[in-house]
């Protein structure tokens, strides 16, 4: 079922074109990683879907109905949006950022409920947070404080999640758990967009790949497909070396050849 969909999307930022006459599609269960070099658009791309951005031209709709047609209370409980580098500006407890998620399902005003708890609680657990519902966001690790920010994301149940390079900055264990949670996400029936630059996650986690290069789209399909030698050297200008996955763990730059 097609969930989330854009044609021919256009958005210029500062005088500069950032997305070009760019279309997207997004399928239940899937884990779609956006992909390309700095610059390329995904994380313009990420918040027009994400509705903090409006097109210059095209269109966006949620289950076929048009994002101008859906209230932005409704956008929320659909879709989460997980920010790049996401902090926290002030001390807050875990509980109290988690709990935020929750937000979009309450009127103003409006403290969770005893369901609320309870789901705040399980997404707790699923993310390995048990224990740390009063230490302070600031006290934790990288991996740690990107736990806590993805099950703020998670507590709204969304049907779909738009994550911006969720495992930035991590090291290796920690980005394989956070690929991991949003594995298990689409397993359960959601969508995930993410934003990714290691391509080699992006080839082991995504089931499509969206290959972006000056704002408009270069490639799309299977990693296999997509992470070809032909692509490769054009969005990046690198040469692969042949290796026995869909891509191989060296690369010649330019200067090397």
């Amino acid at each position: 079922m097609k969930r989330l969909h854009a044609d021919q999307l256009s958005i210029t930022l500062g005088g500069h074109p950032i997305v070009q006459s760019l279309s997207f599609n997004l399928q239940s269960g899937e884990m779609l990683g956006l992909i390309g070099p700095n610059g390329a658009g995904k994380t313009t791309l990420l918040r027009l879907l994400a509705g903090l951005l409006k097109p210059d031209s095209g269109t966006i709709s949620l289950d076929d109905t048009s994002y101008t047609k859906l209230s932005p209370q409704l956008r929320a409980r659909k879709m989460a949006y997980l920010a790049q580098s996401g902090t926290a500006h002030w001390p807050m407890s875990v509980e109290r950022i988690v709990s935020l998620g929750r937000l979009p399902h309450l009127s103003d005003w409006q403290k969770p409920g005893e369901n609320d708890k309870e789901i705040i609680q399980r997404i707790m657990a699923q993310t390995d947070l048990i224990g740390f519902e009063q230490r302070e966001f600031n006290t934790l690790s990288g991996g740690e404080r990107a736990r806590v920010l993805l099950a703020r994301a998670l507590a709204a149940e969304p049907e779909i999640l738009l994550a911006d390079e969720p495992v930035a900055a991590l090291d290796l264990a920690h980005q394989l758990e956070i690929m991991a949670l949003l594995k298990q996400f689409c397993n359960q029936g959601g969508a995930v967009v993410v934003v990714l630059h290691d391509l080699r996650l992006a080839a082991h986690y995504c089931h499509r790949l969206q290959l972006l290069t000056h704002g408009s789209e270069l490639a799309n399909g299977a990693p296999t497909e997509v992470l070809s030698e032909s692509n490769m050297a054009q969005a990046f200008g690198i040469q692969m070396r042949k290796g026995t996955g869909p891509i191989s763990t060296a690369f010649t730059l330019p200067w090397e050849r």
